[in-house]
Parts: structure tokens; sequence; C-alpha cells
């Protein structure tokens, strides 16, 4: 196998071959999928291997004391010998790796061949392509996290132990110095535990790039920018904690620490900077100065790390595989975002040249990831790309009562479902209805009372009396109308699906993006149903995760239904699959992270499995050779010793320490369009923000996609943020 190695005395870094390691009791053998080089730590080793022998000894006093000791007991010329000799030796370099276990040791119950790990160790997460592995020093790699994404499992770690030991507590304000790998980190720790924070790097790059990522100020440690900053969130007080995240030889951080702590406040030492404390601004302020040590208890315990004894949870609450667990969690659920921090990703055989450019200022880089070639052994999901929702937004004001509604399009859908509460509803107005043929929209003003009736799109987008547009037309113009209705600057409800493909989702977010409109809602009205919220009320929060099962029958279609037309209206599935998952989504309080799909051959019945962050899980029948006599929907959700229980939206139950059914069954099924649309007409009435929040649609829109790319692939898709 190939290995990344330096020679410390001559400061040569090559890719070797070298003999595979054996599969240890105690431990896994893991194929590396890709490797972070740490910017910080590593490049600093390369630099030091790079000096002269005495610019190495002014580097590493440590190990010139011990030089000095060996040389009092073992003399000149043995001492030399054993120097040269471990200075002329390669040496590994990396630490932090996500990989698939090829070959599981004796003693081994958690983990299984083919499965993805995060691995953590500078002498068993190293830039290779397989490494041992010990237990206590990887965790298992949630679901539908990308493994380019869990390769930061171990930085990752070294942030949250430098976070955990700075004791921070909700509403608190810190200061971070240094804004490289791991203070990007801690910034993002931080943020996601509520601290406000304040980052201090000379690097205007990377001030801009934590304030996208939480943090409240950024600025050179320097200027006056951050203790302005400081004393504004603090009322001159000064923050509660400083994290060092700094490198370096100068003692500028600890001076700044001091001036800008609160009194009694805690300093918090994470990197490599110079630590020469000023004693009287220490002294007067009684600061408490604490070191981070790595990832976490655990680290250099050789009983913990190869002997896989584990510390007591009850003794120690966070240990190095805890830290390394809940960082790769926080990640899964979206609490800390990696991808921006991602510079460049190399082939694992160009580590030599990428090192290179690193140390020559070549790459200018926060993160830097080595991919490795894809083995026979590896099981990667495939992955479908979400669409970030990072556009600025118009700030959206309040319309004048009544609000004025036009419709492009008025088919079964519009006219049976939608317009009728409408035409019902103080404060609207149906101003205008845009068909395609003359006679349509003339029945529809006849009916519903519009004002004005017209097949001429362009007029009522250019009509700035409208304030809503409601596209409610055939699948495949959806996206398209939808895009030009944003940016025409009108709210929009889109009847779903939102798009049909990719390319179209993509299309609407461009929109949003140019005209700053995001004012979107998509017909997922299931979520609104009077009886379902009530038995999710009834059903109360719950701790652990949920298994949710969701029947559709479907029924067969009319022999001529323009939804059969697949070539241009896409399945069925893609046509209203989005409103199962959004219940789905709704009800468990989370977006998809993957998608799993089977079909049965000669028809559109499918099975779907959607995963979710905290593990919970989804089970979707869409069935369409069921009986007519068969209830359309039932759903069954289990959680924390609960269940919740609705039969076709006219009747529901919850089963728990006590049991709740429905009182009386309603007079007609409820699928929450009424309230759907009170709540789309409150929000462009008011200004406030939408019924749905769009990168809630995004989601769901990306996941009903993902089922066609499952299906195709037949294996599970992994729903990757695009940011």
């Amino acid at each position: 196998m190939k290995q990344v190695v330096q020679n410390y005395k001559s400061g040569e870094l090559a890719v070797l071959d070298v003999p595979e390691p054996g599969c240890k009791p105690g431990g896994v053998l893991v194929r590396s999928a890709f490797s972070l080089i740490s910017t910080g730590t590593e490049l600093m080793k390369v630099s030091e291997a790079g000096m002269s022998m005495l610019g190495k000894a002014r580097s590493r006093p440590d190990q010139v004391a011990k030089v000095m000791q060996s040389v009092a007991t073992n003399g000149v010329p043995a001492t030399y010998r054993k120097v040269m000799g471990k200075l002329d030796s390669y040496t590994p370099l990396g630490y932090s790796l996500c990989g698939v276990v090829e070959q599981v040791g004796t003693g081994i119950d958690d983990v299984k061949v083919g499965d993805l790990v995060a691995c953590a160790g500078n002498e068993h997460a190293l830039h290779a392509e397989l490494n041992w592995v010990p237990k206590n020093l990887y965790a298992p790699v949630p679901d539908g996290l990308a493994p380019r994404h869990a390769a930061f499992g171990t930085v990752g770690s070294i942030a949250m132990q430098g976070v955990r030991q700075g004791e921070s507590h909700l509403g608190d304000v810190a200061l971070v110095i240094g804004l490289g790998l791991i203070g990007q980190l801690v910034v993002q720790l931080l943020a996601a535990s509520g601290v406000r924070v304040v980052g201090a790097d000379p690097d205007p790059a990377r001030c801009e790039l934590a304030e996208r990522l939480g943090a409240a100020a950024c600025g050179d440690p320097a200027s006056a920018t951050v203790e302005t900053a400081v004393a504004e969130l603090t009322g001159g007080h000064g923050v509660d904690q400083v994290y060092l995240a700094a490198g370096g030889g100068s003692n500028q951080p600890v001076e700044l620490a001091a001036r800008l702590c609160r009194d009694r406040g805690r300093v918090v030492d994470i990197g490599k900077c110079r630590l020469d404390l000023p004693w009287n601004a220490y002294y007067e302020k009684e600061l408490d100065v604490r070191f981070s040590r790595s990832y976490g208890p655990g680290r250099y315990d050789p009983e913990y790390e190869l002997a896989g004894r584990d510390y007591p949870i009850g003794y120690v609450r966070w240990t190095e595989r805890r830290n390394l667990a809940c960082f790769l969690d926080l990640l899964a659920r979206g609490r800390v975002d990696v991808e921006p921090l991602i510079s460049h990703i190399a082939d694992f055989d160009d580590a030599v040249e990428t090192y290179r450019r690193l140390k020559d200022g070549e790459l200018k880089a926060v993160a830097v990831l080595f991919r490795y070639p894809e083995q026979a052994g590896e099981v990667q999901a495939p992955e479908v790309a979400v669409p970030a929702v990072n556009v600025p937004r118009k700030p959206a004001r309040a319309v004048k009562t009544p609000v004025r509604l036009a419709f492009v399009g008025a088919g079964n859908y519009a006219t049976s479902m939608l317009l009728p509460h409408l035409a019902q509803r103080d404060g609207v107005e149906l101003s205008t209805v845009v068909t395609t043929t003359a006679l349509s929209a003339a029945n529809a003003r006849r009916k519903f009372g519009f004002a004005e009736a017209t097949t001429d799109l362009d007029a009522v987008l250019g009509d700035k009396s409208i304030d809503a547009v409601f596209v409610v037309t055939r699948h495949s113009s959806h996206a398209e109308l939808t895009r030009k209705a944003l940016l025409a600057g009108k709210a929009v409800f889109a009847e779903k699906p939102l798009a049909l493909t990719e390319d179209e989702l993509a299309g609407v977010l461009a929109a949003v993006e140019e005209s700053g409109n995001d004012r979107l809602q998509v017909g997922f009205n299931r979520r609104f149903a009077p009886l379902l919220n009530e038995a999710k009320e009834r059903f109360g929060t719950r701790t652990g995760p949920a298994s949710l099962r969701y029947l559709v029958n479907a029924g067969q279609l009319q022999h001529g239904s323009w939804y059969l037309q697949q070539g241009t209206e896409g399945s069925r599935f893609a046509g209203e699959g989005g409103h199962f998952i959004d219940t789905a989504s709704w009800l468990l309080g989370a977006d998809p992270v993957s998608v799993y799909a089977v079909g049965t051959p000669g028809n559109e019945d499918l099975q779907v499995v959607l995963r979710y962050p905290d593990g919970s899980t989804a089970t979707l029948s869409y069935v369409t050779t069921g009986p007519a006599s068969l209830p359309k929907e039932t759903l069954d959700l289990v959680a924390d010793g609960k269940a919740l229980r609705l039969d076709d939206f006219v009747r529901a139950s919850v089963y728990g320490r006590k049991r709740w059914v429905s009182s009386r069954l309603p007079k007609a099924r409820d699928k929450g369009q009424n309230a759907e649309l009170a709540a789309f007409v409150k929000a462009v009435r008011t200004g406030g923000p939408m019924p749905v929040p769009l990168e809630s649609l995004v989601a769901t829109t990306a996941a009903t996609l993902a089922v066609r790319t499952a299906l195709a692939g037949g294996a599970p898709v992994a729903l990757a943020s695009a940011r």
C-alpha cells in the first residue's frame, strides 16, 4: 500500500510503498476514503523538517533538553548515534480520516465490514491507504453524512475539547483568536451552543468566513474592530472566555486575551502559540488559564487508546471517542458546516506536490483533503446535492387589504380544492385568472368572481397591483412559472411538485438569488390538517429516534390521464410524493439525510425509506394496485413508548400512558388546504415569514427527486448539502 512519510533530518516528503498493516484484536482495518491535512500542526512539522539542525533545536527546546539529559547519562557518541538514527528515519503524517471498514478484529462488535467510520490518532489515522485503528479511536459515521465531511472528525474533536475546557454557557460572549481550521470550528461550536462570538485574525478572508459561519464580528487583532465589538457585546465588561487557536512566535494573542477578558474569565490554549503571560494583567483579573489537550480524555493513555479500556461515563462524560461521535452527530444534523472550510481536494497520489504548494504559499487553504482511489471493498452511497439557500433576501413588506391574487391555471384541483376556500375568505380579492384557453378562463371568472380573465401571463406578472401568484398548472410547467413570478417580485404559491428535475430546482433557487425574493410556498398541505395537528400536539415532544410508516393507496389512474405522460410530466411519485415526504419530515422535525427506494416491476408501486439526522426512519409505501375500498392514507408514528395513528384524515389516535382518540368524525376529510391558504395569505398580508421555510421546501423536493436516483442505482442516496 501507499503512505505519506517524511524524513525529519532531510525534510524529504514521499509517498512510499509499505507493507499493509495486519488486523489485530481490539480494532479494525480501515481503507481510507478521505484524510484531512492539518494546515496548522502538519505544516508546522513539515516546515521544521526543512530547517537546519540549529533551527530544529530552536524550534523544539523540549527535545534539546532530552538530548542534554541523554548526553549526561550515555555520553556524546551514544547520544549522537541515537539522535541521528531517529532523525534519519521516515515518520508518518496525518491524524484525521474517514474510511470503510475492511476487516474486523476479534473483540469488536459495534461495526462490520463495509461500515463507514471516522478515525483519529497520529499513529492510527495516517495519510495511508490502509490503517489499523483501535476501538476507542474510531466512531461510526451517521447515515447521510458525506465521507469528506466525516474526515474532519479528529480536528472537530480538538475544537470541541477546547470549547469544553472553556465551560461556556448560554448567552456568554467569547473571543476566538486565530481563525484557521481549528478556530473556524471553535466559532461554529460556540455559536451552536448559544454563545456570541468575536473572532480575531489578520487575514480578512478568514474573518469573513467566520462571520458567515456564525461569528458576530471579526477583525484584525491590531485594529480597533475587535475591541469595539467586545465592548458593544459585553457592555464593556469583557468576554467570558478567550480561545487561543493561533500559532507562531508572537505574544500578541495572550496580551490581547488579558486585555479583552472580563474579571475572572477563562483563557483556553488550544493552538501552539507563545505563552509569555503578562503577570500583572493576568493577576489583576485573576484569569483562569487552561490548556486543552488534543481530542479529549484518553489521549496519550495507552490503556485507553491501545488496550481499549473505556472510562466510565459517570466519571468521565466526554472521552476522545465520545467527542468524536458527538462532532459527527453535529455534522450530520447540520449544526456544524465544514464544506465552506474545504479549500482544496487533492488526489492522494499528488500528496508531495500538495504539501509543497502549501508550504510555499502557492495554495492558500483552511482545510485540504486527500481523496483516495476507489477500492473494490469500499461501499459509498451516491450523493444528491441539496441546493443551498444562502442568498441575500429582500425584506418582505406588508400589503394593503385586500390581498390581490392571480391564478395561473384553473384546472380541477384549483377549482375544487383552492378557489372555493379563497372565494369565501375576507380580505382577499381574486384579481386575475390566466389560462391557455379563453373559455376555461371565462368559466373560472364566472364561477369564482375573478375581476379579469386573460391568456396573457406577462401582463399579469407586470401588474404591480397583484400581490401573489398561484401556479396551478401541469407539473412540467411549475418550475418555470414559479421562476418567472419570483423574478417579477410576486409572492408565489406553487402547487406540488415545485420541480421535476434537479436543474429545474436549481433554476428556481437562481431566481431567488437574482431577485432576493424568497416569498414561496409549495402546496404541501397535509402538515396543516387540523386533525393531524391535534394528534401531533397530543403525542407531545419526543427524545429518542422515531419510526414512521406511511401507506399511500394512490389507486389506478383513468386511461388518458395526463398523469400518465411520464415523458413530459414525470412519474406519479415525482408529482405527488413530496406531500408524504413533507408530512413525515414535519412530524419528525427535520429534513431527511438519505433516501433508499425499491420498486415493483410492472407498475409504479414503491417502497421509500428516509433516514433522518437523529436516527429516525420513515417508510413510505406508495401503491397504485390497492383496492378502492382501502383508505387512501394511513400513518403510524412510534417513539418513546408512544404511538400516533392517523386513519385517512377522518380519525386519529394517540397511545401512551393515556389513550386519546379523536372525539368525532369530521364531516369531510380536511387535508389542510384551508389552513394552508390562510397561513399563506396572512404571510403575504403582514410581510411575515412564509408558512414553511424555503430550506424545507428545497429539502423535500430534493428528497423526492432522489427517489429516482435511488431506484436507478439500487443503493441509498445521501442528501448532501451543496453549500
